[in-house]
């Protein structure tokens, strides 16, 4: 079961916005640090955004800098990324997880996951 569902996403032309949803199904991970990560066929799961439980703390990978803002809402028990710019090379299914223990940009170390949303970029 996803303990993470995700949504917002779609098909878009490069240059457009999106902004993605992550709600947790479990309220007892509302406060962990969360994070987004995408994967395309043939690779592994990378690295995109996290943000700090007190959601003050951002990092973000080098690919997604002055484009992509990650935030939370813990009132909503609800993480987002605001994709602006798009790029053709962000076609990716996004996931969101939660580390319920500690600071990661590796996604093997996340305790719970969605099952992920669909963002396509055409050039």
């Amino acid at each position: 079961q996803a303990q993470l569902v995700e949504s917002g996403g779609s098909s878009v032309q490069a240059g457009a916005s999106l902004r993605l949803s992550c709600i947790a199904s479990d309220p007892a991970i509302r406060s962990n640090v969360k994070a987004w990560f995408r994967q395309t066929p043939g690779k592994d799961r990378e690295f995109v955004a996290v943000i700090s439980e007190s959601g003050r703390a951002t990092v973000y990978a080098d690919s997604v800098k002055g484009r992509f803002t990650i935030s939370r809402d813990d009132d909503k028990n609800a993480i987002y990324l605001q994709m602006n710019l798009l790029k053709p090379e962000d076609t990716a299914i996004y996931y969101c997880a939660a580390l319920l223990g500690g600071w990661s940009t590796e996604a093997k170390d996340y305790d719970a996951w969605g099952l992920g949303t669909q963002v396509v970029v055409s050039s």
